[in-house]
């Protein structure tokens, strides 16, 4: 219990920094829980790679032929 209580004081004394924390602490929690889900769920949706003349194509301007 006295562990509750000190976090409690910190709260009250320093409410910016303890809402700092509690930002930060989702901000890491959330990419690394949320992103596996995600990748998991569209592991089936991969894109094909362009062939590589369309890249050189594209970079350069030129139509290869």
């Amino acid at each position: 219990m006295a562990v509750m209580a000190k976090l409690r004081m910190f709260v009250v004394q320093e409410p910016v920094v303890a809402a700092s924390c509690l930002i930060a602490g989702f901000g890491l929690f959330l990419p690394a829980v949320v992103r596996p889900i995600l990748d998991s769920l569209e592991s089936s949706k991969q894109v094909p790679a362009p062939a590589l003349s369309d890249v050189v194509a594209g970079m350069t301007g030129k139509k290869q032929g």
